[in-house]
């Protein structure tokens, strides 16, 4: 207030002036966005997320969407449609994993590269194996879990892929072919699954170093939006979504 040498009324009657009116997005020309970050978070109570995407050559935001849920596969539909009717036509997207968020790109785009984030598949990986495992299995698929996020060259990758070889003859199979329901026994089963239904897409970044193999970028996005609405919260629902499309359209 003393910088601007307004009053705090002045300036309230300011911020909820515009957090009346939603900003006129400009149309972009986004056919040079080619690598794309994709991600989404949970923004409000954990029942309202937002979304964005991001060009991760440029470190731009493409567009971010409040109000909008990774596993809403119609909504998530539009969103990309409405993005190549202006013409993007990405050559990757790198995302988290979300099984409906590959759906919806493979149908806008059905050449598009998908990129697992390696960070995230080590985090899910490590944290179903435990940090201190009892089994040789566990143990095992923990040190490969490890290994994810520093595989550089295509030789690292070779180990890295007969080594995932090895521990599944060796444990794997067995382990899927067991009974067992309890919790620790299926945590591990789930571990080797992520790990599995990942590897087709966890090493596209070695081919062309412009893809990224984590989602970082958007976290850290998402780090810097939190820390501004945590400025505004007690915002009506209306002057909450008007918020994001102001940060959205100001903070690109």
């Amino acid at each position: 207030m003393e910088i601007s040498g307004k009053s705090e009324r002045k300036i309230r009657l300011i911020i909820d002036h515009w957090l009346s009116v939603s900003p006129l997005f400009p149309p972009d020309d986004l056919s040079s966005a080619k690598y794309l970050v994709f991600d989404g978070t949970f923004i409000w109570k954990r029942r309202i997320g937002a979304i964005i995407l991001l060009d991760a050559e440029r470190r731009q935001l493409v567009k971010g969407e409040y109000g909008l849920r990774e596993n809403s596969s119609s909504a998530l539909l539009n969103y990309f449609s409405g993005l190549r009717n202006v013409g993007l036509n990405p050559k990757s997207a790198t995302i988290d994993g979300n099984t409906t968020v590959i759906k919806a790109l493979k149908i806008i785009w059905p050449d598009i590269i998908i990129q697992r984030c390696l960070v995230h598949i080590q985090r899910q990986g490590l944290m179903w194996c435990r940090a201190n495992p009892k089994t040789a299995a566990a143990k095992k698929l923990r040190l490969l879990f490890l290994m994810v996020a520093g595989i550089n060259t295509e030789a690292q990758k070779n180990i890295f892929l007969e080594s995932v070889k090895r521990w599944d003859n060796r444990y794997g199979k067995k382990i899927d072919s067991r009974p067992e329901r309890g919790w620790v026994f299926s945590d591990l089963k789930r571990a080797r699954s992520v790990l599995l239904k990942a590897m087709p897409n966890m090493f596209h970044y070695l081919d062309d170093s412009q893809i990224p193999k984590t989602t970082n970028l958007a976290e850290g996005y998402f780090s810097f939006l939190k820390s501004r609405y945590r400025d505004h919260r007690g915002l009506s629902p209306k002057k909450r979504r008007t918020f994001f499309q102001w940060f959205f359209f100001l903070k690109p």
